[in-house]
């Protein structure tokens, strides 16, 4: 009669010592997370105490900067001047800078180029002449486009020294439209060689010859391209149209 009286002391034994040890565990993962807590809060207040001495000493330590309106203008424009004037893009826009002496006598001195393939368009046949005419007006405008670099390479203080290289560059159209002269017999070879002055003066204007003003570089680059286009007109009016001469259309 004592087994079951036996049997559930035993099991209530068994379990105040289950709980008991549960208890023990749980205590023990109080005091460890507490510890824990106290640990990370006590690095973080010694890292975070140097770094808000460091920000207060930066803040005592900055000095204000006073800087005068009229400077700050004047820095402004110049850097907007100055990246105009030497940047490598190309616009058409500094056409409206350029003065009116140089923009009108650059295009009233394409009339030459121009008015040679209208003429011969209108009579509808090559005229010999009138193409020598145009390749002659040509031959001077690169020998004068050589002469314009020499002139800027010279003077004191210019971003292009008197080097070899400028110098001799400035005398290579010169050369070129002396050639272009002496194709009389041969106006095509003439006129082929008036392109090659023209690209080859662009091309150093634009490239290799510092310092020259932006709406001077758009004004170069339309006139060459008119000039270009006029001169490879007159060669397709030679091959297309019939030769005559002067006299032989008066007549």
């Amino acid at each position: 009669m004592l087994w079951p009286f036996t049997s559930s002391r035993c099991t209530a034994v068994a379990l105040v010592s289950a709980w008991r040890c549960v208890q023990q565990r749980i205590t023990t993962a109080a005091s460890y997370s507490t510890r824990a807590q106290l640990l990370l809060h006590s690095q973080a207040s010694s890292v975070s105490v140097p770094s808000r001495t460091a920000s207060t000493d930066r803040l005592l330590s900055i000095r204000p900067v006073s800087w005068h309106p009229s400077r700050l203008c004047q820095g402004d424009s110049r850097s907007a001047s100055d990246r105009e004037s030497t940047e490598g893009g190309l616009s058409l826009r500094a056409l409206t800078q350029a003065p009116k002496p140089a923009l009108y006598l650059g295009v009233s001195g394409l009339v030459p180029f121009v008015s040679a393939p209208l003429l011969m368009a209108a009579s509808q046949s090559f005229i010999p002449e009138v193409a020598y005419a145009q390749v002659v007006y040509g031959a001077c405008i690169v020998s004068f486009l050589g002469g314009a670099r020499w002139g800027f390479a010279i003077p004191a203080g210019s971003p292009a020294q008197p080097d070899w290289m400028n110098l001799g560059n400035s005398v290579v159209p010169s050369l070129l439209a002396w050639l272009a002269l002496l194709c009389r017999d041969n106006i095509a070879e003439g006129a082929l060689v008036v392109l090659m002055g023209l690209g080859l003066s662009l091309h150093y204007d634009l490239t290799l010859l510092p310092g020259y003003p932006a709406w001077f570089k758009a004004m170069r680059t339309v006139l060459t391209l008119v000039a270009t286009f006029s001169l490879v007109a007159t060669l397709t009016i030679k091959k297309f149209c019939t030769e005559k001469k002067i006299k032989e259309i008066r007549n």
